[in-house]
């Protein structure tokens, strides 16, 4: 199923907002409110009435104050185009990386509470909701798999336990992410330079692409600006010299494999989503440039093959929307079990 920009608005009155707040960018868009009371009956495409983007909303990257106008202004720009004010939204999901605790949800609440009407329906989660949801249409069930600049592993069940691994950033040992693979990549040039690792083609690679004349230049090119998503760029060189036969570049990418394999792995015994045998059927949902393929070292297979060799249950979904449409259809679902909910008291 796919989304379809700037339609025409549905019958139904009232907007349903969806943000996905990444590490690189922001991107929020508007679906007009859905009559329909299963996820099966959306239509197809969906009509996306506004979308925008801007960048970064993690706190912990660009700090409050950033993230904050990050989040008013792409809310502000998608509702713009879509031709309407706040006043015409119903609810609003909100994944953005960084939410890692309740504190993070009250902070971003409060902020949206300050934007929007009291009768607003405000949903905050970790970006890893709306990219499960992107997979499964609004319905937490399963394991999501983001793999970016950033990674995290997030699993819920039917009865609502949820758990996560990795996600703490790249101090804290994401190395299956686009900043870790391009950090050991850096470390593995300075390694080479200086005697203490063996020659290899990233350096010449890495060289060429950042203009640099030597190896020490990195370290200065580095600190000048350490943000994640200027290094995560760097990951397609990483790839370009496996494939040409490097074994350092290969050694990072099945490093990168087995942590992110090993996240998912970690998450599906947690919640025992594969049942007491292993065997069960759950969807694990793959989103992120990391895991996108290649013209031979296809990362995403490799961590798609590992999982499965561990749970030959699992099913693998590449989402057909975006997760912005996810945390959109995580309100709207969210919104109508809470109808069905009250309805029956």
């Amino acid at each position: 199923m796919g989304s379809e920009p700037e339609t025409e608005c549905c019958s139904a009155e009232g907007l349903i907002l969806g943000v996905d707040g990444g590490t690189t960018s922001t991107i929020c868009v508007c679906l007009p409110l859905l009559p329909f009371s299963d996820h099966r009956q959306l239509p197809d495409p969906l009509p996306v009435l506004g979308h925008a983007a801007a960048g970064c909303s993690n706190h912990n990257s660009v700090g409050e104050t950033a993230a904050r106008e990050t989040l008013e202004q792409v809310i502000s720009e998608a509702l713009s185009k879509a031709r309407k004010n706040h006043s015409a939204v119903i609810a609003i999901c909100l994944g953005v990386s960084g939410v890692n605790h309740p504190s993070d949800q009250e902070r971003i609440f409060n902020w949206m509470r300050n934007i929007f009407p009291s009768n607003v329906k405000i949903y905050v989660q970790n970006d890893a909701v709306a990219a499960l949801a992107s997979g499964t249409m609004g319905k937490l069930h399963g394991c999501v798999l983001i793999a970016g600049t950033g990674c995290i592993a997030y699993g819920f069940t039917e009865d609502g336990r949820e758990a996560r691994a990795a996600g703490a950033g790249p101090v804290l040992g994401d190395w299956g992410s686009g900043y870790g693979i391009a950090s050991q990549a850096l470390t593995a040039v300075i390694k080479a330079h200086d005697g203490r690792g063996p020659e290899t083609m990233l350096t010449n690679y890495i060289l060429q692409s950042l203009g640099l004349s030597a190896p020490d230049e990195i370290i200065r090119w580095t600190y000048a600006d350490s943000s994640w998503a200027r290094i995560a760029a760097l990951v397609p060189l990483v790839v370009s010299c496996a494939e040409a036969g490097d074994r350092v570049a290969d050694e990072i990418l099945n490093n990168s494999v087995q942590e992110l394999a090993l996240s998912v792995k970690a998450v599906v015994q947690r919640l025992h989503l594969a049942g007491e045998d292993g065997n069960g059927s759950f969807p694990v949902v793959l989103v992120g440039g990391v895991l996108e393929a290649n013209k031979r070292w296809d990362i995403g297979k490799e961590v798609t093959s590992s999982i499965l060799k561990a749970y030959p249950g699992a099913f693998p979904i590449r989402p057909k929307v975006e997760p912005a449409v996810g945390a959109a259809l995580f309100a709207w679902n969210t919104m109508m079990n809470e109808a069905q909910v009250n309805g029956h008291r």
